[in-house]
């Protein structure tokens, strides 16, 4: 009996209408929870305003959702790789559309922030499962850019609420922008009937049928025998267990180190994310212009996502993350010491590009670093734990910023974060990468084989 590898046919495919689907659901699905996780601070001065709330009170506001991506990375993450992709994707939609949306609904900041706790679940429970699926059926030669490009819709997420936003508010009131968060359910559908199975999944359940029609799309023109049986190698078999697992084959320190390398990625991202309008006023740059500087450091965020990914399909993502968690502590040093706005337009968009844009290619390598059995659960775990240094970043930056430093003190705080992501993703075994993208493809196409 013929068996087929189907994990090295998706290796070694060429990108076509199969892999266009899957990324343009990643992507879209992406776009959404950015612009869900990114609403609370278009809408934040109106709803302190008519909740009657303190900025500090408004900032525990703002931070609940982080908790719940905390909680909702790690654990709609490991459910993934247990019970099916698409079936938690579409759950976790679902969640943060209805609570999202219910945020718009609530008039006091106790609700509001129940609201976005269970947002924030399913918002953080997108995350680790797209780049999973992303990575799996992406061809291993362009892998890290099709997840990458899948995490920038995050950041044009935030760039919608931006434009959007600003027409909503002024129009039909705060809570409008909230509303619009149900409109996806009505892609729930559509998902659950194009999105594929995990292919170690479909194989522990004996999915023939399915694992079929996929491999007939992966590779359209090959042969693909009746009667073949479809295998995966040992690393790529679904796990009772894939907690566990993460730490098994040599890969506990650098599961870790990767944890680590999120934790700093984050850090810097929600440092800027909170703190970047308040210190370019410090600097004495009116509202209008420091908005500007955000759509730039989004911009940047984007190209830096793209061209690292692309750079890291090309030669060692590592080598390329450990460029740009450095490139992320220079440009944000050099930051407070810029007086020029032309220059400072320049850097804030080199700062996107190796801050946010560098937190979009870990996400890239931690998808591809793990094998297929264990990718969510993998992603997930990094995204919860790093989440962490999102949530303390603001609070120890305003500190910092309560003590009316020097501004150069106050960049240079942030750029230190960069250095010790460097130096994390440094200590990480490279040698256990799952992926196969950093070398040659020397397989035959049809990975078809006799059956051991």
């Amino acid at each position: 009996m013929p068996s087929i590898n189907i994990q090295h046919l998706l290796d070694e495919s060429r990108f076509n209408r199969f892999h266009a689907m899957i990324l343009f659901w990643c992507f879209l699905i992406l776009v959404i929870d950015g612009y869900d996780l990114a609403v609370v601070g278009a809408a934040l001065p109106l709803i302190m305003e008519e909740m009657g709330v303190t900025a500090t009170t408004a900032g525990f506001m703002a931070s609940s959702a982080l908790f719940g991506m905390m909680l909702g990375a790690m654990f709609f993450g490991a459910l993934a790789d247990k019970l099916g992709r698409p079936k938690m994707l579409v759950l976790c939609i679902a969640m943060f559309s209805v609570f999202t949306a219910a945020a718009g609904l609530t008039h006091d900041p106790v609700t509001f922030s129940v609201t976005r706790f269970i947002a924030g679940l399913g918002i953080g429970g997108v995350l680790p499962i797209a780049a999973a699926q992303m990575g799996e059926f992406s061809p291993a030669a362009m892998r890290s850019r099709l997840v990458a490009l899948v995490f920038a819709g995050y950041a044009v997420g935030g760039v919608l609420v931006a434009i959007v936003g600003k027409q909503l508010i002024a129009g039909y009131g705060w809570q409008s922008v909230f509303f619009v968060a149900i409109l996806p359910l009505l892609l729930i559908p559509f998902i659950l009937k194009t999105m594929p199975e995990s292919v170690p999944l479909l194989i522990k359940q004996g999915r023939t049928d399915e694992l079929r029609r996929i491999a007939l799309r992966i590779a359209p023109g090959r042969q693909v025998p009746l009667d073949a049986q479809f295998v995966i190698s040992a690393a790529d078999r679904q796990s009772n267990a894939p907690v566990f697992e993460l730490f098994q084959g040599g890969r506990g320190f650098s599961t870790v180190m990767i944890w680590v390398a999120f934790f700093f990625g984050l850090f810097m991202v929600y440092a800027l994310s909170s703190w970047l309008t308040k210190l370019l006023a410090i600097a004495g740059y009116s509202l209008g212009s420091a908005l500007t500087f955000v759509l730039v450091f989004n911009a940047g965020a984007i190209l830096g996502a793209i061209g690292g990914a692309w750079l890291g399909d090309r030669y060692n993502i590592k080598h390329v993350l450990i460029g740009l968690y450095a490139l992320g502590a220079v440009s944000l040093t050099c930051m407070g010491f810029v007086t020029s706005s032309e220059v400072l337009f320049v850097m804030v968009f080199i700062v996107g590009a190796s801050t946010l844009g560098t937190q979009l290619v870990a996400y890239a390598y931690a998808a591809a670093f793990y094998p297929a059995a264990i990718r969510s659960t993998g992603v997930g775990f990094a995204s919860g734990v790093g989440r962490a240094g999102g949530i303390v970043a603001p609070i120890i930056i305003g500190v910092i910023v309560g003590l009316q430093l020097p501004l150069e003190q106050n960049f240079m705080a942030i750029g230190l974060a960069g250095f010790l992501g460097m130096i994390a993703v440094l200590l990480i075994n490279h040698r256990l990468f799952a992926s196969t993208s950093q070398a040659p493809a020397t397989r035959p196409a049809a990975i078809i084989t006799a059956l051991d």
